[in-house]
């Protein structure tokens, strides 16, 4: 598909990866709609961050994909759909179960059926690794079996099962899009990564993190949204599934580690009991195939982790970014 001339449609535009998606859409000059989280503020999130000139260029529609009303309204004379809004911090999950399967089950469904009706032309659900559970073979592929070790993965379950019934019963052109760990600038302060950068910058010379031996597939935020919008171009994805992966993986005490000899060579790492999971909800290893994506489109990761490591530290080394994230207390 050839995205000239279509309108476009981002929800969860304010987000991390939204709002980067949404201005690379924007750079690359296409005509965007960037689905917001209403709030009394008039808050647009991280698209706030963003020069005058690109805001300028956004449709922007504030609203809450839990309201099929609101949903309805949003699509109306779209064509393609990246679909990421969603609730997405794990440990919150244990909490609050019921508001991830109102926003991530209930709010897809929203999408998929105004789609439907709408005659909508493309749409591009997001999932995450986290469906996988911890990897019982590696690289995993999209055929891997899928293990909900969280209530956030279950629900990223269903919607994908959604997803994939509304193109088997009702031709409705969707992609489900597998990012796995992404990472870099304006990623929220629950993620592993801001933790350590945030405590570091701070000042922390013990920095507290949950469990070290996991080990996750990290992608940089602009690979990830690359890879939305060279699926998005390849219609002969229409019905599949796909993973954006790196194919490699580090563990999250090596990870520590690498960012302490960056930042602050004599900090060490703690175990922080508040901060581990329960210990079957644990994913202990990701390790993502990228060869599907290799395969249908151009894209290949671009940036290594080290490089992306050095651009999201010197994001947060500036003070206007670094006062928005709480590094004192655990956020779940």
């Amino acid at each position: 598909m050839n995205l000239s001339g279509k309108k476009i449609l981002v929800t969860g535009a304010d987000g991390f990866i939204g709002s980067h998606l949404t201005e690379l859409l924007v750079d690359m000059g296409y005509d965007v709609r960037a689905f917001v989280y209403y709030n009394s503020f008039n808050s647009w999130g991280w698209l706030d961050s963003l020069p005058k000139e690109k805001r300028s260029k956004l449709d922007v529609f504030a609203g809450d994909v839990r309201d099929s009303n609101g949903v309805r309204t949003a699509m109306k004379d779209v064509q393609v759909v990246f679909h990421l809004a969603a609730l997405i911090a794990i440990p919150y999950s244990y909490h609050s179960p019921e508001s991830y399967v109102d926003t991530n089950i209930k709010g897809t469904l929203n999408i998929l059926q105004a789609a439907r009706d709408l005659g909508v032309e493309k749409v591009l659900v997001t999932s995450t690794s986290e469906v996988y559970g911890t990897a019982k073979y590696v690289p995993i592929d999209e055929i891997h079996p899928r293990q909900g070790q969280s209530p956030y993965s279950a629900t990223k379950i269903g919607a994908d099962h959604l997803a994939e019934s509304f193109y088997r019963s009702f031709n409705l052109p969707v992609t489900i899009v597998r990012p796995f760990n992404t990472y870099g600038p304006r990623q929220s302060a629950r993620a592993v990564i801001p933790t350590i950068i945030t405590q570091l910058l701070n000042g922390a010379t013990e920095i507290k993190l949950g469990a070290l031996s996991p080990t996750r597939d990290l992608v940089f935020v602009k690979d990830t949204v690359q890879g939305f919008v060279e699926i998005a171009k390849c219609d002969d994805l229409t019905g599949h599934e796909i993973n954006i992966a790196t194919q490699n993986e580090v563990s999250v005490g090596e990870l520590a580690e690498t960012l302490i000899s960056i930042i602050n060579p004599d900090a060490k790492v703690i175990s922080d009991e508040q901060r581990l999971r329960p210990g079957k909800s644990e994913v202990e290893r990701l390790l993502g195939s990228n060869k599907k994506i290799e395969q249908f489109t151009r894209w290949k990761p671009g940036i290594s982790l080290r490089e992306g490591l050095q651009q999201t530290i010197e994001w947060f080394r500036n003070p206007e970014n670094l006062k928005n994230y709480k590094s004192d207390i655990y956020n779940v």
